[in-house]
């Protein structure tokens, strides 16, 4: 999402790519990337007596979860009465991510969307986090009556938003449900609407992002997870798809060695700063313990918020570079007041235009 659950935006230098580069441009064209995107969205056909296919499509909902990076860093094993989401070591990013925090945030994001799709579909879904191994999640599907949620039928809808908002501020009513939302065993949200409290916010996002943007090694790691071309996008379904953000869809050859030339700490920041200025409040997630069963249900609460906004019309996205590094965010944490607890997520929302989907990999490409 940032990781986790943050597909990160760049600047590539649209206007100097599309002065130097116009042939490349009309021939890369996105469109074919959006309607696949939109086509691996829809739900499949379910048949509540055909147990595997039931089971494969309660998959395909949870992995329309963010994902740090949107690696997908997850697998599923399918049994008789229960899903199992493992976490796929082969996806992790450990120069971002090096304790995989953000990926068992991604594990309890896609928990909450099986969950919500499970009862849709008559089950009960009940989660428990099991530490044996790499620690996974085991969620046990028991008959029930179906409720198709108002937030299971914003599943496919959802997406980290990563463009500008109006500015205008949400209602009490608004700001309620997505702290309700948000709220979780052992995890809590905080919704800052002030200007001061957004401000600090934004210093700190500064502080992570130019340290994060002046290490090699996060720009090398960053740089295997763009997608820059359609075709790229397609083939691989996973990663940081640069249509999905606005920016030019080129070669990776091209892509890649404009990276280092415009993705640029002062430029970036300068556009953190318009995006606060422009949200209508910061979200930030915090657990009681930082352990990765309390990250899994950070996951679960951030899902529940993002589904939430989404039924409310209301974007969000990921600045979570004050919880990233290491040396930011205990002085974060200060900051905001939480003494010796971590936060986990940082996340700005408002209203605004839906931008491109992420794309995603088919079912059977997840299955354990």
């Amino acid at each position: 999402m940032p990781p986790i659950l943050r597909r990160r935006q760049f600047v590539l230098g649209t206007a100097a790519l599309a002065a130097t580069t116009p042939a490349l441009m009309a021939c890369s064209s996105g469109a074919s990337t959006v309607e696949v995107a939109r086509n691996l969205r829809r739900p499949g056909a379910t048949n509540s007596s055909d147990h595997a296919l039931l089971q494969r499509e309660l998959v395909h909902y949870a992995t329309l979860a963010p994902s740090s990076h949107n690696t997908q860093c997850w697998t599923f094993r399918l049994q008789e009465r229960s899903i199992t989401i493992a976490p796929d070591l082969s996806r992790q990013c450990p120069v971002v991510d090096p304790d995989d925090h953000h990926m068992f945030v991604s594990l309890g994001c896609a928990t909450e969307n099986l969950a919500h799709a499970a009862l849709a579909n008559g089950l009960e879904a009940s989660a428990n986090f099991d530490p044996a191994g790499s620690g996974s999640v085991a969620v046990t599907l028991e008959a029930t009556k179906a409720f198709a949620s108002p937030l299971f039928q914003t599943i496919a809808e959802r997406q980290c938003t990563r463009g500008d908002y109006d500015g205008k501020p949400l209602s009490t009513e608004e700001l309620r449900l997505l702290e309700q939302a948000g709220s979780g065993n052992g995890v809590r949200v905080m919704l800052l609407t002030e200007r001061s409290a957004m401000e600090t916010v934004l210093e700190y996002v500064v502080s992570g992002n130019t340290a994060q943007m002046n290490d090699p090694a996060f720009i090398e790691e960053l740089k295997t997870w763009i997608r820059f071309s359609s075709d790229e996008a397609i083939r691989t379904g996973d990663g940081l798809f640069t249509g999905a953000s606005g920016n030019p869809v080129v070669p990776r050859w091209l892509g890649s060695s404009m990276l280092g030339l415009f993705f640029r700490p002062k430029s970036e920041n300068e556009r953190y700063a318009r995006q606060i200025r422009n949200s209508a409040g910061i979200a930030v997630f915090v657990s009681d313990v930082s352990d990765k069963a309390h990250w899994v249900e950070t996951g679960r609460c951030y899902e529940r918020f993002a589904l939430q906004a989404t039924a409310l019309g209301i974007r969000n996205a990921f600045l979570n570079q004050p919880v990233e590094v290491a040396s930011v965010r205990p002085q974060f944490a200060t900051a905001m007041g939480l003494g010796d607890l971590r936060p986990d997520l940082v996340v700005r929302f408002g209203r605004g235009p839906i931008l491109p989907y992420s794309m995603r990999r088919p079912v059977q490409f997840v299955l354990a």
